[in-house]
Parts: structure tokens; sequence; C-alpha cells
């Protein structure tokens, strides 16, 4: 499996005890829907499997899992801040409703002020929020899609309206 073939969940925080049991931070929303019986980790640009022997998810989007052949502290040390991703065939259904700033690529932003600015070429999540990149006069400009910027999303039309912080374009452009 490639990184292609695969959507990301989280990332190991740290071991706990001595018998090779790590807690793993979950970025993706519902983590009660994934199906858990083998994770990826990406170590050195490689998709490594994991089995889950067992694990214990808790509410503050974090869970505690033992591994096959993880048996000691000394085995699981390594595996501290690596990625970890599911297939893309384990990602669960969405229902239509179900809508994620993920789905904003390619959507067409405008600022209130500075009219249309382009598409949205790239999402990225980060653990405090969802970054936009839009190619804006040859540059990348990139902003952060929250509630508190975004004044309404079209989806019929794929268009967003945004209000951008006073003076975010002009930092990029006179870069």
């Amino acid at each position: 499996m490639n990184l292609e073939e695969a959507f990301y969940i989280g990332y190991i925080t740290k071991t706990k005890g001595l018998k090779g049991e790590v807690q793993l931070y979950f970025e993706y929303d519902e983590p009660g829907l994934l199906k858990l019986d083998v994770i990826f980790a990406e170590i050195s640009n490689k998709m490594v499997p994991f089995f889950v022997s067992s694990y214990k998810l808790h509410t503050n989007s974090t869970g505690n899992f033992y591994f096959d052949d993880v048996d000691h502290i000394d085995k699981a040390q390594p595996l501290v801040k690596k990625k970890i991703y599911l297939p893309l065939t384990k990602m669960p259904d969405r229902s239509e409703d179900d809508f994620h700033y993920n789905d904003l690529k390619g959507f067409i932003v405008s600022d209130e002020f500075h009219g249309e600015l382009g598409e949205i070429i790239e999402v990225n999540e980060y653990p405090q929020q969802f970054v936009a990149t839009v190619l804006y006069q040859n540059k990348e400009i990139l902003f952060p899609l929250n509630d508190d910027m975004i004044i309404e999303i079209d989806e019929e039309e794929e268009t967003i309206l945004v209000d951008l912080p006073e003076g975010l374009l002009e930092l990029y452009i006179n870069s």
C-alpha cells in the first residue's frame, strides 16, 4: 500500500507502560466509526502495517493500542510521532449532508473586499485548524478555514465567500 491509497487518521503521541502500549491521537473526526484491526504507520516513506491486538478509545480524541509483535517499550518507542493511516477501502461512508473542509478543494474563492481570488488548490489539516491554499496573482496564498472567515459556501456553484483579515493578501503579494 502507498500513501495515495490511504487516509490519515492521526499519530502516535507516546508509549504507555513497559509492555508496548502506545497512545494514538486521532485527527479524524469520528474515530469510533473506524475499523481499527490493522493500521499503517508511515516509516521511512513506507506504509508499515501493524496488527491491532487490542485498543480502547477515549473521549479526548485519543486511544490506547497494543499491536501484535510490539510487546515491549523498546519496540514501541520508535513508533512515537509516526503518522497513522488506514486504507481508503476502510473509510466510513458519509451521508450527502456530511460536509468537510477537505471537500472545498476545487472551489472558487471570493473575498468580500478583493473579489475573486481563485481556486482552492489544496486543503491542509493542522492540529488547530484547516488551511486553504489558493493561487492568486501567481503566488500561493494560505488562509484558515473557520467560521470567522467563511461567510458563505455554495456547494452547487462550488464557490466560497470569505472575509480575509485586513492586510493578509498584501503580505503575500508584497513579499
